[in-house]
């Protein structure tokens, strides 16, 4: 992994922000298992502030491709829904050039939170970028 921590995800303003911090690679359960990406939510607001460690298996890098396209072309999007970790749900408001994002916990503390941050289309750009950031931990014989 890099020196530093690579932000997957990094939504924020108003005072609000909901982050997913990549911090290194990891195996999962057994030496035949896949690598993983190790991380966490943090979620900030000046109400409530919170952190859930995660990890992320390469499809789900695809699926979170697949996300920001479709948030791109305005669409809500649910990333992670159904599987183990936090799930994350973007519902936008493309008028207002917001965002509510909910972040839901269902295997451990059974705990969501929404937040609501702006959306400018400078953002997705950026996703984008740290998106291929996360991709250079994985050959391309992996993905």
């Amino acid at each position: 992994m890099a020196e530093q921590p690579i932000e997957l995800i990094r939504l924020e303003g108003e005072g609000n922000s909901v982050i997913l911090r990549l911090t290194g690679r990891e195996k999962l359960h057994d030496e035949a298992a896949a690598d993983v990406l190790a991380g966490e939510f943090l979620v900030e607001t000046p109400f409530v502030r919170g952190s859930f460690r995660t990890w992320v298996h390469p499809d789900e890098l695809e699926q979170w491709q697949e996300a920001l396209d479709a948030l791109d072309a305005g669409q809500d999007v649910e990333w992670r829904e159904g599987k183990r970790g936090a799930e994350m749900f973007i519902e936008r408001d493309a008028a207002e050039e917001r965002a509510q994002v909910t972040i839901r916990d269902t295997s451990m503390s059974l705990t969501s939170v929404t937040v609501t941050v702006p959306l400018a289309d400078g953002w997705f750009d950026e996703a984008y970028e740290r998106l291929d950031r996360a991709w250079e931990f994985w050959s391309p014989a992996e993905r």
